[in-house]
């Protein structure tokens, strides 16, 4: 069944790569030129190149008039539709992709999908101006729940003014594991043991302003979560990490609202999809009653990243990050180690704890061809990923009681310049199990 599902979801793939192809104008990626400080202007050129490659040569006719003269003739190029459309394309400032139809997913299992991916600019007119991207995704499990998701990154006049974010809405089946590596590594993952129902809303703007002419951007961060849990299973009542943090054979309930402060550094050429540049950040956060919290605690972030073009189109990708929690912290708050966006192949929440840190390196290619006939054009779309990573865990950011090692390959589909639908099989080297993932955009 889930060689057929995602058989299902491969065929949805074909259509939209088909559909890139006919909106994709001539531009070739080894030719765009970036910087730093135009970051999606690569993205831009798909509506702002003219039509060199499919140009209309027309040779100059002359018909001759009774007398022997030369009559001249019009001469005016006349474009086919293909080539009309390709125009009315580039002049359009949105630019999207939508994906949908039956998946599969580590955590959730079964389900309807629907993954949309939306490039902008916030001023039209601007041509230089960097283009904003939105990836959004919704699905509707066949067990009963939906979740919906999207992180955008809005990027305005002169890139003097970002605004990213995290907004989320689910209602899904979810597995606890206990607090800790011991228990998390042989916990039994299932519905009498650590299945539960959760519902739940996340609000998580930041706000970045450039310093100055550097690339060192700053600004505060809201985070406003509320988190329920219930039909938690019998042996997740057992649990001493869940009756210490209040929950009952009822449930658990939490309401997290908190303020914080980013500091950047990035110079990524495109923040979505990086060839070259460093990211550096770090954010901290404050969650207190007088927000409206229900418990009061911290959290600690640092993530670098750092990107080397190898070649036409290969991209060398490293990453490290630490991410701690201090004091009072409600059960859903903990950090994690396994995401779809780091160690993928661990079942999300599975490793949690007060302290999570990664290190992970990334391969990525896009094949590349001269497009000279349809099958070269489908393979130019097309790409694959490497990596091999390893994560850390423990109750302090000092102490480590659990190491969580990494490995897996993905397929890339780019449909948009520069952006790409990806597909990952990761590896859990502590639990020897393999995970499949579905996302938009790359993992960091």
């Amino acid at each position: 069944m889930k060689r057929y599902t995602i058989g299902i979801l491969m065929m949805f793939l074909f259509i939209n790569i088909s559909l890139a192809q006919t909106a994709d104008t001539a531009v070739k990626s080894d030719e765009l030129q970036m910087t730093a400080t135009s970051v999606n202007e690569v993205v831009s050129t798909n509506s702002e190149v003219s039509l060199t490659s499919n140009e209309v040569v027309m040779a100059h006719e002359e018909s001759y008039s009774t007398d022997g003269e030369i009559a001249p003739t019009d001469s005016t190029p006349t474009l086919s539709k293909k080539e009309l459309r390709r125009q009315r394309v580039a002049k359009r400032n949105l630019h999207y992709n939508i994906l949908g139809g039956p998946s599969y997913t580590p955590d959730f299992g079964f389900l309807i999908g629907g993954s949309a991916l939306m490039t902008f600019r916030m001023n039209p007119s601007d041509t230089t101006q960097q283009r904003s991207v939105v990836p959004m995704a919704i699905a509707l499990m066949f067990e009963g729940g939906l979740n919906l998701f999207t992180k955008p990154q809005l990027f305005f006049k002169g890139d003097r003014f970002r605004i990213f974010g995290v907004f989320a809405y689910k209602n899904t089946l979810e597995n606890f594991y206990g607090i800790g590596y011991s228990t998390n590594k042989d916990y039994p993952r299932g519905e009498d043991t650590s299945e539960y129902r959760y519902s739940g809303v996340q609000v998580n703007p930041w706000f970045l302003f450039r310093l100055g002419k550097s690339n060192f951007f700053a600004g505060p961060q809201i985070d406003f979560n509320y988190d329920k849990i219930t039909k938690p299973a019998a042996g997740m009542i057992e649990q001493p990490s869940y009756i210490a943090a209040g929950g009952t054979e009822h449930g658990y309930s939490n309401l997290s609202s908190g303020v914080g402060f980013l500091l950047t550094y990035d110079t990524r050429d495109i923040p979505a999809n990086a060839y070259r540049g460093t990211y550096l950040d770090f954010r901290g956060m404050m969650y207190n009653k007088a927000f409206g919290s229900d418990d009061n605690f911290y959290r600690l972030e640092i993530d670098y990243r750092q990107y080397k073009t190898l070649g036409r189109r290969r991209v060398l990708a490293w990453t490290v990050q630490t991410k701690n929690v201090f004091g009072d912290v409600p059960l859903t708050k903990y950090a994690l180690s396994g995401t779809p966006f780091d160690l993928r192949g661990y079942y999300m929440g599975q490793f949690r704890d007060k302290s999570s840190h990664v290190v992970m390196a990334e391969y990525r290619q896009m094949i590349n061809t001269d497009k000279s006939n349809w099958v070269k054009k489908m393979l130019s779309h097309v790409g694959y990923v490497a990596w091999g990573g390893c994560g850390f865990m423990g109750p302090t950011p000092g102490k480590i009681e659990g190491v969580l090692p990494n490995l897996g390959l993905g397929l890339r589909i780019e449909v948009q310049p520069r952006m790409n639908v990806r597909l990952d099989f990761g590896r859990d080297m502590v639990n020897k199990q393999n995970l499949f993932y579905f996302n938009m955009t790359e993992a960091f």
